[in-house]
């Protein structure tokens, strides 16, 4: 009778700290994902190679990126392979992009455009921030150790996730030198 009562003790013991182990590693993986909530501005630093997603002054993101083949200066004319510089808006997503998906940044604006005209050039447009090209043979992380991009802002798969869900249309970025 000892013996069939150790055994329940022990093999009830056991159960709980399996029980326990799983509810702990649960815990774990879902904080590493934990939703940030919304922000209420992206800044970019194209110097720094990084991307912040901010609330309230305070950095609760920060990403590695990537740009174009030629990330130094403001953007000036279409196929330039720049990224702009200045304050712009998040105006809208686009979920069927050929890059994962794509949020776009309201590039050019006034001064943008004014700028192209005196110059006689075409400012271009489209500039987006994204995923992962499908048909590099990088990995992501690889991927994101150089500039790639034709004047976009790439990030990996799962930070466009989580930038998707922490956004709404009308967020601003400064896309800082």
């Amino acid at each position: 009778m000892f013996i069939s009562l150790l055994v329940l003790v022990i093999g009830a013991s056991l159960s709980l700290t399996a029980s326990a182990v799983s509810s702990m590693q649960n815990s774990l993986s879902s904080s590493t994902v934990a939703n940030i909530g919304k922000i209420d501005l992206v800044v970019v630093t194209k110097s720094t190679a990084t991307m912040a997603l901010m609330r309230d002054g305070k950095i609760l993101r920060r990403y590695r990126i990537a740009l174009g083949d030629r990330p130094s200066g403001h953007k000036l004319t279409e196929g330039d392979q720049r990224t702009p510089e200045g304050r712009y808006i998040l105006d809208y997503k686009k979920s069927d992009s050929a890059y994962y998906r794509a949020i776009h940044i309201s590039y050019p604006n006034e001064e943008d455009k004014l700028r192209a005209s005196a110059l006689g050039i075409q400012p271009g447009g489209q500039i987006m921030i994204h995923g992962q090209n499908p048909k590099s043979d990088l990995s992501a992380e690889q991927a994101q150790q150089y500039n790639w991009t034709d004047g976009c802002i790439a990030i990996t798969n799962p930070q466009m996730d989580e930038l998707w869900r922490a956004i709404d249309t009308g967020t601003p970025i400064e896309i800082l030198p």
